[in-house]
């Protein structure tokens, strides 16, 4: 199910590209570029964490929705999609979190 969920929202972000900006709010945020789409990222999450602090479940699954929507938005501004980042989740599958970090100097 999410698979098909997370497939469904990419294609219509991608189609979206293509249409007016005054015919979608999606459309309009590509419009306004990249800027636009990475406030619009930041004022998600930050939303979501000060709904977790609220310990209210129905309100952070509201929130955390949200955020990945508009981080879809971010990567198929980018030319990605969520298949990018579950191949990534995928490869980190059975890896330490602390030898992925390591790998990445961090």
């Amino acid at each position: 199910m999410s698979e098909e969920i997370l497939g469904a929202l990419a294609r219509m972000l991608e189609a979206r590209k293509q249409a007016e900006p005054d015919s979608s709010y999606v459309a309009g945020l590509y419009a306004k570029g990249l800027d636009a789409i990475l406030k619009k990222v930041g004022e998600e999450a930050t939303e979501t964490v000060m709904a977790a602090k609220d310990g209210e479940a129905d309100k952070l699954v509201y929130e955390v929705a949200d955020l990945w929507f508009h981080t879809l938005v971010l990567l198929a501004h980018q030319g990605l999609g969520p298949d990018d980042v579950l191949r990534e989740l995928a490869r980190r599958m059975g890896t330490s979190g602390l030898v992925e970090k390591a790998r990445r100097g961090a």
